[in-house]
């Protein structure tokens, strides 16, 4: 099987093109065109801009496909199709040597409204046939595609057990810089950003009620006037990790496929979520020093599809771990929520 490092190049000059057109469309449209919900997938909602990332990956897997044997995985039409052959015919999804699992942009929602950053997210996995999980991914590269007034764009790769490599593109002069990403050294969490995701409405409450019971039995109670630590809302997994991997944020949990039962129990459907593709790029976070857990503790996994629900915490270093941890899976005891 070859090196995923010949992957690579072909990896980061898609996600240029991606960001570039992406950037180019919510340049020239109008947010009510890009806000257009083109169709709604099991996974996901469509819009109207995720459609022009979708026409990108598509001419980017056929070139690929020449050079390489691939299984896509990524919404859309595409999606779990085999490439590649060089001429040789093309391979069954088995037969493939690699599986490229891809969210051409995650954060849709920010980004059309034009509040905050996306991510193109890509990861590649040698393939096992249906067992390829997370775990398997041994590249992964995610991009930012920054707002019409940001000039400034991070794009990031790693390959496993050989660290991160980083580099801010300048959309005025087309130059890009190398840059380093450092988690947070901090032992605790007290004036730093620690945050559940609860983007989507549902079970925000019971979500802020863990957030409470974790930052009060870390830091205790506020001295008046005072907030001894905050949160950021950011709805986008790989914006999330890198905000871990570039120290903004100390700890984050996504607990959303956690809350099913009381979904259920409220006559509610169940809730949009992280799935694998959304966090395909892990690995980058954690070849920074990020620790990237399922919420019980155990080393996160899940199956490279664009269906499988995803919960998922992070924390900046060992110690906002030792701090956390434990109390994530107290409060999640004590609702009936632990999956321990």
């Amino acid at each position: 099987m070859s090196d995923p490092t010949a992957l690579l190049e072909p990896l980061l000059e898609l996600h240029s093109r991606l960001r570039d057109e992406v950037v180019a469309a919510t340049e020239h449209r109008q947010v009510e065109t890009l806000t257009a919900v083109d169709r709604d997938s099991e996974s996901d909602t469509i819009y109207a801009l995720d459609v022009v990332a979708e026409a990108v990956i598509a001419r980017f897997a056929e070139a690929l496909g020449r050079q390489h044997s691939f299984v896509l995985v990524a919404e859309g039409a595409a999606e779990g199709a085999p490439y590649g052959g060089g001429g040789e015919g093309v391979p069954s999804g088995e037969e493939a040597d690699w599986v490229i699992i891809v969210d051409p942009i995650d954060g849709t929602r920010g980004l059309m409204y034009q509040k905050r950053s996306a991510w193109v997210l890509t990861g590649v996995a040698r393939n096992r046939g249906p067992a390829t999980s997370l775990r398997d991914i041994v590249l992964a590269v995610q991009t930012e595609i920054p707002l019409v007034k940001q000039h400034l764009s991070d794009q990031l790769w790693a390959i496993r057990g050989t660290g991160v490599e980083a580099r801010r593109f300048n959309r005025l002069t087309r130059e890009s810089n190398p840059i380093r990403l450092r988690p947070s050294t901090a032992s605790t969490i007290e004036h730093g950003y620690a945050s559940i995701a609860r983007f989507f409405p549902g079970a925000r409450d019971e979500l802020a009620a863990i957030d409470e019971a974790i930052v009060a039995g870390a830091l205790g109670a506020p001295a008046p006037g005072k907030a001894h630590c905050f949160e950021d809302q950011y709805a986008s997994t790989g914006g999330q990790l890198y905000e871990l991997a570039a120290g903004h944020d100390r700890f984050i949990a996504d607990l959303r496929p956690l809350l099913k039962p009381l979904l259920r129990s409220r006559g509610l459907p169940p809730a949009l979520t992280c799935h694998p593709y959304d966090i395909c790029t892990a690995l980058i976070a954690e070849e920074c020093g990020v620790i990237v857990t399922g919420p019980d503790g155990r080393p996160l996994d899940a199956p490279l599809d664009v269906e499988t629900d995803v919960a998922w915490a992070g924390y900046a270093n060992a110690r906002i771990k030792a701090q956390i941890e434990p109390l994530l899976q107290q409060a999640l005891r004590a609702r009936g929520l632990s999956q321990a």
